[in-house]
């Protein structure tokens, strides 16, 4: 349950993301935001779902998150956008280790949609989206806790069945421009 929770909550963390990069994306872009944001919230509603059937309590969303980078240009939003995916991939890392093989195959396709969204932000992904490499950083977490970009273009679509997710963000993010920020 530790996974899925983890999962829950990188989930909430990015749709925070979406909000603020939102505010900063031009119109052209907002169709594609949209469709992500969307996504999230329908997988942050399975992941509860799953959750509840399981007899567990799902965490619950944190009024605000720290973001990695601040996000007051239209190339940060961008840049956020990709990286809130890269980040949401590693959350189904843990499930993909489950030993149940529907959540094994449930995690595999979400990362698989996270690489293919933050493909779309950035102009490119990582060979492993989700793990961490030096210099890699955190995502939204919690207020009061502890890459160059290449805009997806708006006749750019997806198939309805993708859908993305991650939490428990290491610290140290790189900055908009991709490199790292410490």
């Amino acid at each position: 349950m530790a996974a899925l929770q983890a999962a829950l909550r990188a989930v909430n963390a990015a749709i925070y993301g979406y909000g603020v990069a939102g505010a900063q994306l031009p119109a052209a872009h907002l169709p594609a935001a949209q469709q992500d944001w969307t996504t999230l919230q329908e997988t942050r509603d399975t992941l509860e779902s799953l959750l509840t059937s399981q007899g567990a309590q799902p965490d619950a969303a944190a009024a605000a998150y720290r973001l990695p980078f601040p996000v007051h240009t239209v190339h940060a939003a961008l840049s956020l956008a990709g990286y809130l995916e890269e980040q949401l991939a590693g959350a189904y890392l843990g499930l993909v280790a489950l030993p149940d093989p529907q959540l094994r195959a449930w995690g595999a396709r979400q990362a698989q949609g996270c690489a293919i969204r933050a493909a779309g932000w950035l102009g490119r992904t990582s060979a492993f989206p989700g793990l961490s490499t030096p210099g890699s950083g955190a995502v939204p977490s919690p207020v009061g806790t502890s890459t160059s970009s290449v805009a997806r273009t708006p006749s750019e679509s997806r198939s309805p069945s993708e859908s993305p997710s991650r939490s428990g963000f290491p610290s140290g993010s790189p900055s908009p421009s991709g490199s790292p920020s410490g």
